[in-house]
């Protein structure tokens, strides 16, 4: 008599074909199912597609282009940061820091007549007894369809930390660094939060805990995120930039990162992979320049820097070979016909001074092309700078005199932002979305309450 296991392995065959026979079975009923229910909600359909104009196009989000199975929206401005759930040193800290600013920190929308055309985050850090200055990103202005241009007549929303929304007015912005201030009416239970220039950018900062914050403006969230600064360069348009490992999301551009004394480091921007940011010493001479100049004054070189800390280690090692003690920034890109390329200095040179003070950082360079251009204007001279310059390729050195021009529009730095698009899962993924045709039975809950949060997107569900 055989035993069980043996019997089984027998009639194997058999159970697999009935088993394929079950399922192709449960299969044509399951569509079937589907397509009475598509039939019989036909009508529904259309009121479903007519909430869905009411819902998205209003907040400038796109119409799907058609309705099926898990599809959902991505990159959209209500997406949140990482979850700080867990009950850890680490994000108890996270949220000490971001709490401690929290006062200061608000999220602003631009509006076109009624339709949402830009989300972000700001930092009040100007308070007067009759208004508040908010410091954003110029994205919240520009035109989504050519960056240099200025929407005109736009409408500017700002939702304070008690949820409660004003209006705000813009007062500056200048599109090569991305910055904007906007005014609004001041309240007793805010206050500005500390932005002073006492941060060093050394190796100390670098091995510094930091806080990225952000505000979402259609739930009033506050989140944070936190992360350390790297010797890297971004890949923005934007070389006064620095990068942190921070995770953010677009609801997080324009907000304040801070290290953990509660510190204003700087202003975070929006990179895939990345999070670029605006250090503060930048930022201050930014505002500066536009209380006495009423615009930031930017001289174009023509040149891209970088620190030697952050470059390949064939390039460290070619310029220690050439210059065992060199120290100095490295040139990685020169403009054909530029104030730098007519100067003499090419690609692979190592700038060692500038105007006679020795350079250590591609921070410390950028800082001084700011002073050295505020104090030209003030004589009405022109921008010139000398710099020591080292070849490694042939180990020779000498002095380059650069004609530093005031930026052209021209020349504005791109700063791209994903766009908001509707995702459509294949057959075999496991989203957490249903499909469009279920969906249509539950109309009588609000759609706000079908639209909601998940890890992949934001799409249609129920529960």
């Amino acid at each position: 008599m055989p035993r069980k296991d043996q019997g089984c392995e027998m009639i194997g065959g058999r159970e697999k074909t009935c088993m394929r026979k079950r399922e192709k079975t449960s299969s044509l009923s399951t569509m079937c199912n589907r397509r009475r229910t598509l039939s019989q909600f036909n009508f529904k359909h259309e009121d479903l597609t007519s909430e869905l104009r009411k819902f998205y196009l209003p907040r400038g989000y796109p119409m799907p282009s058609e309705l099926s199975e898990g599809m959902h929206l991505v990159n959209t401005f209500e997406e949140h940061f990482d979850d700080l759930d867990g009950y850890n040193e680490e994000h108890a800290g996270i949220k000490l820091l971001a709490s401690s600013i929290s006062n200061s920190v608000v999220s602003l929308a631009s509006f076109k007549g009624s339709v949402r055309l830009f989300t972000c985050t700001g930092i009040i850090f100007g308070y007067m007894p009759s208004e508040m200055n908010i410091l954003t990103s110029a994205s919240l202005v520009r035109c989504l369809g050519d960056e240099a241009k200025f929407v005109d007549k736009l409408k500017i929303k700002v939702r304070l930390p008690n949820d409660k929304l004003v209006v705000g007015k813009l007062w500056k912005y200048d599109y090569k660094y991305n910055i904007a201030v906007v005014k609004t009416k001041s309240f007793p239970e805010f206050h500005a939060a500390h932005v002073h220039n006492g941060v060093k950018f050394n190796s100390e900062l670098f091995q510094a805990n930091l806080v990225a914050i952000g505000r979402c403006y259609e739930s009033g969230e506050l989140m944070a995120s936190s992360g350390r600064v790297l010797y890297k360069t971004s890949r923005l348009d934007c070389q006064e930039l620095m990068i942190s490992t921070c995770k953010i999301t677009k609801a997080g551009i324009g907000g304040p990162l801070i290290d953990s004394s509660g510190n204003f480091i700087g202003m975070n921007f929006y990179a895939k992979d990345e999070t670029p940011f605006l250090p503060v010493s930048i930022l201050l001479k930014c505002l500066k320049h536009f209380e006495i100049f009423g615009r930031v004054v930017q001289p174009w070189l023509g040149l891209r820097v970088g620190s030697l800390r952050a470059e390949k280690l064939s390039i460290c090692e070619e310029i220690r070979k050439s210059f065992p003690q060199a120290h100095g920034i490295y040139v990685e890109m020169v403009s054909e016909g530029s104030p730098a390329a007519c100067s003499g200095i090419k690609v692979g040179d190592l700038i060692s001074t500038l105007d006679g003070i020795a350079l250590s950082n591609a921070q410390q360079f950028h800082e001084l092309i700011f002073d050295k251009a505020e104090c030209a204007l003030k004589r009405s001279e022109g921008i010139v700078f000398k710099v020591n310059v080292l070849r490694p390729s042939d180990c020779s050195g000498f002095i380059a005199t650069i004609n530093g021009e005031e930026v052209a529009m021209i020349k504005q730095n791109r700063w791209p932002v994903p766009e908001v698009e509707w995702m459509y899962p294949s057959k075999n993924d496991n989203s957490d979305f249903t499909m469009w045709q279920d969906l249509v039975t539950y109309r009588s809950v609000p759609l706000s309450e079908l639209y909601v949060k998940n890890p992949s997107g934001y799409g249609l569900h129920y529960e």
